[in-house]
């Protein structure tokens, strides 16, 4: 049976097989009988992002839900981790978020929490494939009217709002928010502007089709030019659906995820905060965040690529700070699930309580080169099918030393082979990658 959800729920094209209107309808169902097995009141709560494709597919859910004799309510437009904290907060059974992510908008997905907020198991998941798979053809679409509640998203405000200690800001703070035209321009900039900050957006006209498009977490180029030009203090970037977090210094330097873990590991531990020794973070992470760690008296736990993984090990290990380099943070004392919002929010705390500028504050971490290649494949076949691939990552290896290291996997969400190295020489880890995607486009690519 194929394998539908990935390490960040279901994803594919809008329309196409998971995310045809028969499927949608049959998961809504699967999920209401899934929890009434489970002695749970069939509850749930929907979000979605700003694509075109997610009214319709909302529409499929919900009558896909009722049909099961389930509860349904809409919050509209809301960040991922909205619906994790809701779904918890109101006491739903489940809580479904609609969005692909950073995906373009051609693409759709669905990501379903369980009443602690906290993503469905891999059993439940298991359980609802299978309806998937063996559901109706074709179903008759019902004209179901999907009425959002503007009180959920005022909730989710107010929470993020509480976030921020009640500290006077020792100076004008101005700061540049990239929405990428997706779930955080309803939310983001009144949150900083309630909170006294001066803000400057771009990429906050969402049309449904230009999510992501040349802008946000995966293209911050733009929002690095727009903090020079307008002499701002820190730009800010976001993905679609609002839980990922990417940096501009005041100079025009991006940076990402390890520098936010780095921040806030040595902010939180000089205020008695963390509750454990453990940072998780995943296979991806700077060997020179581990390095900064270890000045700290921390340690650094690495986890398999994918939020779920780092929140499972966060578990485990009693850790309340993770976060993935792409972006991702989980403060567990706030929330289960990655939020850019709250993410903002805890850096600018940091920058407002010490009066230094985002660039001082990474001043002393010192980054190794790395380099990271994604190859389009045609099918996710082990490598070690493949001879030839694996005789190279091994003389790679070798190659590195102790001095470096190599990722090599496929995307969770994306039809992609991602190709991580690290080491000492820029140049030589260059030629090591491109040299690994050549091999890897010739035996699994398109």
């Amino acid at each position: 049976m194929e394998k539908l959800f990935g390490t960040d729920g279901i994803r594919a094209i809008a329309g196409q097989f998971p995310l045809d209107y028969s499927s949608i309808w049959t998961l809504g169902k699967a999920l209401v009988e899934l929890l009434q097995e489970q002695g749970l009141a069939p509850r749930i709560i929907i979000g979605r992002d700003t694509r075109e494709s997610g009214a319709w597919i909302e529409q499929a859910l919900s009558q896909g839900i009722r049909k099961g004799h389930g509860h349904v309510v809409s919050t509209g437009i809301i960040p991922t981790s909205a619906v994790s904290f809701l779904t918890k907060k109101h006491g739903f059974s489940a809580g479904i978020v609609i969005s692909a992510s950073h995906n373009p908008y051609q693409d759709n997905g669905i990501k379903i929490f369980s009443s602690k907020g906290i993503k469905i198991s891999e059993t439940w998941e298991d359980r609802l494939e299978e309806a998937i798979h063996k559901g109706l053809m074709s179903v008759e679409q019902e004209k179901i009217e999907v009425t959002p509640s503007s009180s959920f998203g005022q909730d989710y405000v107010g929470f993020l709002k509480s976030r921020f200690p009640p500290i006077k800001l020792p100076r004008s703070i101005k700061l540049v928010l990239d929405c990428s035209n997706g779930a955080s321009c309803f939310y983001a900039p009144k949150i900083f502007q309630d909170l006294g900050f001066e803000v400057v957006t771009i990429a906050d006209s969402p049309d449904g089709k230009n999510i992501n498009d040349r802008c946000g977490s995966l293209y911050p180029e733009r929002l690095a030019e727009e903090v020079v030009k307008n002499k701002a203090h820190i730009g800010i970037a976001y993905d679609g659906d609002a839980d990922r977090t990417i940096w501009v210094d005041e100079g025009g330097r991006i940076l990402n995820g390890d520098h936010t873990l780095f921040v806030l590991s040595q902010f939180m531990k000089d205020r008695g905060k963390l509750k454990s020794d453990y940072v998780v973070a995943t296979t991806m992470s700077n060997v020179g965040l581990e390095k900064a760690l270890e000045s700290f008296g921390l340690k650094l736990f690495r986890t398999q690529v994918g939020d779920k993984y780092v929140l499972e090990q966060m578990i485990k290990l009693k850790a309340n700070l993770g976060g993935e380099q792409s972006g991702h943070t989980i403060f567990l004392d706030d929330c289960p699930t990655g939020d850019g919002i709250l993410t903002s929010i805890k850096m600018l705390e940091v920058m407002a309580t010490h009066d230094v500028s985002l660039s001082e504050l990474v001043n002393d971490y010192q980054e190794f080169p790395q380099i990271l290649l994604n190859v389009r494949v045609d099918r996710k076949d082990n490598f070690n099918l493949y001879p030839e691939i694996t005789e190279t990552v091994e003389g790679i290896k070798r190659e590195l030393g102790s001095s470096g290291r190599l990722n090599l996997r496929y995307s969770g969400t994306e039809p992609v082979a991602r190709i991580m190295i690290e080491g000492e020489d820029k140049g030589q880890i260059e030629s090591l990658a491109h040299k690994l995607a050549r091999l890897i486009e010739q035996h699994l690519g398109k």
